[in-house]
């Protein structure tokens, strides 16, 4: 059985992404460009709207979906945590690690909203699931229009005076005036960092060095202790517009991926990854996808020869949970609000195909090797 989606549209004070009729694929012969320079972002959520929006999610619920100040940014901007659900799995969520990739803001608070409401099926995932979620992480960098967050090597110093004199890490931006925050991490959770462990390198592990790593990396400390293990871990971004897939005739929407190690074992003993788990659920979402002959069934396969264990879900990886990476279409710098109600709907679909494979106890029972054949991202082919 499916969840149905609640529409939040036209609630009091909030504009969240509406979502049209449904719309036609893009075939590879129309035009995609990344040109840059006065996109409108107005139609996504500022960190303001986000607060009211789960404020009004909390109480529309009547509590069932709990809101809690988890954190805060480097700015001193509250980071929230929400949750909703008392089941034995745990699915933790995270948005906008990325300040200029805002999709999967909105989708995730329509998810909290739906698994709040009143209806049967939210009442029957509530007792098989429980989803925490974090939406817009870095909210500095959402208020910036930025990917990273707002944040300077000086700060880090500050907070941790034994890197005096130490080389800035690798994911710093001094021109940007902040770090990639999806590089910070450490399935260490209790890593403690050293300046012998700088600059560090795309394929080192992370230092918990921002506050936006440090609250992630809270909220998931917390549910392993009450659940053992936090079963999954979705995190929510975008990519440039203009990719294909394998024998696509059209440009790819979505891509998503569980994998983001190349060798667990370069990384220390973590005896609980698990790889397959990671690709059921990753068929999941694309098993929903599929549904219908909508343009949201364009999904690929992101690049699997990434090698990334200071991301969240590199991190996160190692200590036993199934991880998805959704990469939804466009990025604001080169996309704006394109296709926006569109784009925030497939991860919503994607995040419910999950929730319902787990209610539904269906999600063991996938052949992980189905996720070989999801095809591959590919970037146009040119004549």
């Amino acid at each position: 059985m499916a969840l149905a989606a609640a529409t939040l549209v036209g609630l009091p004070g909030i504009a969240v992404a509406a979502v049209s009729a449904p719309a036609a694929a893009q075939p590879l012969t129309a035009h995609c460009g990344n040109e840059t320079g006065g996109k409108s972002i107005t139609g996504f959520l500022s960190h303001a709207e986000v607060g009211q929006k789960l404020a009004q999610i909390e109480k529309t619920s009547k509590g069932l979906v709990d809101v809690e100040v988890a954190g805060s940014t480097n700015q001193g901007r509250d980071i929230w945590s929400a949750r909703v659900g008392h089941g034995d799995t745990v699915v933790m969520i995270q948005s906008q690690i990325h300040g200029n990739e805002m999709h999967g803001t909105p989708a995730l608070l329509n998810l909290l909203a739906t698994l709040g409401n009143s209806s049967k099926r939210s009442a029957e995932i509530r007792e098989q699931v429980t989803v925490v979620a974090v939406p817009q992480l870095n909210g500095d960098g959402a208020e910036n229009d930025t990917r990273q967050n707002d944040m300077t090597w000086d700060d880090v110093v500050a907070g941790f005076p034994q890197l005096a004199g130490a080389s800035p890490s690798w994911n710093y931006s001094a021109r940007a005036g902040g770090f990639d925050v999806n590089r910070d991490f450490n399935p260490d959770l209790d890593f403690v960092p050293q300046a012998s462990d700088f600059p560090g390198s795309s394929a080192s592990v992370g230092w918990f060095l921002t506050p936006e790593a440090q609250t992630s990396r809270d909220v998931y400390r917390g549910l392993e202790h009450e659940f053992g293990t936090v079963d999954v871990f979705v995190d929510l971004h975008n990519q440039a517009a203009c990719y294909t897939g394998e024998g696509m005739d059209d440009y790819t929407t979505l891509s998503i991926s569980g994998k983001f190690i190349d060798d667990p074992s370069q990384h220390g003993d973590w005896p609980k990854f698990d790889y397959d788990a990671s690709r059921r659920a990753n068929v999941a979402v694309y098993d929903a996808l599929q549904r219908g002959n909508a343009p949201q069934g364009d999904v690929t396969l992101y690049p699997q020869n990434t090698n990334l264990p200071g991301t969240a879900l590199g991190a996160y990886a190692l200590r036993g949970s199934a991880t998805i990476l959704f990469e939804t279409r466009g990025q604001t710098q080169s996309w704006g609000q394109k296709q926006h109600g569109q784009l925030t709907k497939q991860i919503e679909t994607g995040l419910s195909g999950l929730v319902d494979a787990i209610t539904d106890d269906t999600l063991d029972s996938i052949d992980p090797e189905r996720y070989e054949s999801i095809p591959e991202r590919m970037n146009i082919p040119r004549s």
